[in-house]
Order: C-alpha cells, then sequence, then structure tokens
C-alpha cells in the first residue's frame, strides 16, 4: 500500500524552502500531494489557478520532479478534510526558525482534535533556505532585487510579470 503525505501551503510563491520540504517529504512518502490553499481569509498576490502552475512548472519544468509522485491541487477545505480526498494521514509541514513554531504547533494540535488518526510530521529546509519567505521573495522582486538563490527560474519570471 502506497504512502501519502499532504503538503498544505499558501505558495505564494513556491520558495526552495518548500521545495526542500517537498523533496525531504519524497524520501519518506510514496506521493506528495501539494494543497495550495485558496481560503479567502487571505489576499494573495496571485489566484489559485496561478499559484498552481507556478508550483508545476518549479517541480516539473524547472526541476524535473517525478510527475507520477507529486499531485498539484487547489483546496478550500480543512486540511483535514484534504487528507481523507487522499487518503492520508500525514500532514507535512516545514519549519524554518523557532518563530513558525508556535503556529505550527497549534495548528498541528487543531488539525489532530479535528482528526485524531491524521499526525503532522515538521520537516527543516536546508539551512541555507531556512531564511526565505514567500513574503520577503515578493518584497525584494519590489524592490529590483534579485531572488535567484530564493526560487526558480519559471517562478522569478511569474513574479516580474506580475509585479
Amino acid at each position: 500500500m502506497s504512502k501519502t503525505a499532504i503538503y498544505p501551503g499558501t505558495f505564494d510563491p513556491i520558495t526552495f524552502g518548500h521545495i526542500d520540504v517537498i523533496k525531504k517529504g519524497l524520501k519518506l512518502f510514496d506521493k506528495i500531494v501539494v494543497g495550495v490553499s485558496d481560503v479567502q481569509n487571505k489576499s494573495y498576490l496571485f489566484n489559485s489557478e496561478e499559484r498552481i502552475n507556478i508550483v508545476k512548472n518549479a517541480l516539473f519544468k524547472d526541476l524535473k520532479l517525478n510527475k507520477n509522485k507529486i499531485i498539484v491541487v487547489s483546496f478550500t477545505s480543512l486540511t483535514t478534510d484534504l487528507c481523507k480526498r487522499y487518503k492520508s494521514n500525514i500532514i507535512l509541514r516545514g519549519l524554518r526558525a523557532v518563530s513558525d513554531f508556535e503556529y505550527e504547533f497549534q495548528l498541528a494540535g487543531m488539525n489532530r482534535k479535528l482528526d485524531s488518526n491524521i499526525e503532522t510530521l515538521f520537516l527543516m529546509s536546508d539551512v541555507e533556505n531556512q531564511i526565505i519567505s514567500s513574503r520577503f521573495v515578493k518584497e525584494i522582486v519590489k524592490l529590483n532585487g534579485n531572488i535567484g538563490k530564493f526560487t526558480t527560474k519559471s517562478t522569478i519570471k511569474s513574479l516580474k510579470e506580475k509585479l
């Protein structure tokens, strides 16, 4: 029986930090479902369809990752419902720094309360990618800075076109 993990996030845009978590997850699981959240309480630079295309281009065109092992979907439901839809009991979350821990700890606890069969697995991105955030990447692009060390070529192109 294959094991699937759910990796939810906004991915607005995807960064090398996110990609590290996906690559590490692929070493542990047969499939990763990258769930691109489209909840309405956030303001996004890219709409859901654009973010899905950016993620797919980054993973499959730029990095040539295995399309058979990664599914990229949009979702507006609870993450626990996404887990049920893909028959997964694992949620992957990335941790960058101690500042992420409190929020992630609460989120994991709430997901566990919603479905006691679901476990949250925290993965650290590589040290050089731990400082990267989508918010900083967008700010740097707006100020005409170089983000080549933070995300893929197709993502950079999408950001420059949008901004």
